[in-house]
């Protein structure tokens, strides 16, 4: 618009040229048509809005927010309105106790109380975007700082309110993903009441009181140390059933043997070795025979 000014100004000085001074007469046909130039090049960008990707524009004429949505791109628009720019893609709020991480300055965590009465500490992050069909809403009911008014109050507000139904040391461990469902589920359906749509939460941190997770991590450690005893006692086990298992076999071994050897068993077994000794192509000296009742023999081969 400020071209339509520049051009309407223009043809004001134009049109009173003569008024004015004789210089200005001179330049009167001039003026006249810069003057029309940039009025009607004014009136012609300013039907021309440029919404970037990821945005949708928002138009409102004399104060009435109008029910057609800007997508990204060139649209034609009446040259009166103004255009509002919402972002559509994801966005985060981050709420966490480390200065300088979130979104306000300085220790921002939710505190909490919980079932047994002890404070709880809270960092939070909401993933969320703005729906593109609810912006005109959003725009006449909430303005454009939905964050500060319906993103940051609504999750603290429902943190507090889930956080009364567990206990700390449960928020802490066992009923951690079940206590994030649950205020995920509460937070969605506000969100979705006015125009924003949850994509993800997550629960960043949950710090206890400084006496109960000493009280945690003891019972933490003697569950430690005790499942490393039970190891140690099932590994003790195990090399006691495999020294029982290879008693039993050498005992068994020695069992068969003084059972089927005999004088006469053994005695074979020696023909047998001094003959396959003999059949050897090596030269060898073989003394046969041992104690009083056998005769000894001696057998030479030289092959």
């Amino acid at each position: 618009m400020t071209l339509v000014f520049l051009g309407v100004v223009l043809l004001i000085l134009g049109l009173n040229a003569a008024k004015i001074s004789f210089a200005f007469e001179r330049f009167r046909g001039l003026l006249i048509f810069g003057g029309i130039l940039l009025a009607v090049l004014g009136l012609a960008l300013s039907t021309i809005v440029q919404i970037e990707a990821g945005n949708v524009g928002v138009q409102t004429l004399f104060g009435k927010v109008q029910p057609r949505i800007l997508t990204s791109g060139l649209n034609l628009v009446n040259p009166l309105v103004e255009v509002t720019r919402f972002d559509t893609r994801t966005q985060n709020y981050t709420m966490s106790a480390l200065h300088e991480e979130g979104q306000q300055q300085g220790d921002d965590a939710i505190r909490v109380l919980s079932a047994d009465g002890l404070e709880v500490v809270i960092d939070l992050t909401a993933l969320y975007h703005v729906i593109p069909a609810e912006t005109p809403r959003i725009l006449s009911t909430i303005g454009t700082d939905y964050e500060n008014k319906i993103v940051r109050p609504i999750a603290r507000t429902r943190i507090r309110d889930n956080a009364v139904y567990y206990d700390a040391v449960a928020l802490y461990s066992t009923r951690r993903d079940e206590f994030q469902n649950r205020i995920y589920k509460t937070i969605e359906t506000d969100f979705r009441r006015n125009g924003l749509q949850l994509d993800q939460l997550l629960i960043r941190n949950i710090q206890l009181p400084s006496s109960v997770k000493a009280s945690i991590e003891s019972k933490i450690s003697a569950e430690q140390d005790a499942q490393k005893m039970q190891f140690v006692l099932q590994k003790e086990r195990q090399e006691a059933e495999r020294k029982r298992v290879e008693a039993q076999g050498i005992a068994d071994y020695q069992k068969i043997l003084s059972n089927q050897l005999s004088d006469k068993l053994l005695q074979y077994e020696m023909i047998k070795a001094n003959k396959e000794i003999a059949t050897s192509p090596n030269s060898k000296v073989i003394i046969m025979g041992s104690g009083r009742s056998a005769s000894p023999q001696l057998l030479l081969s030289d092959k």
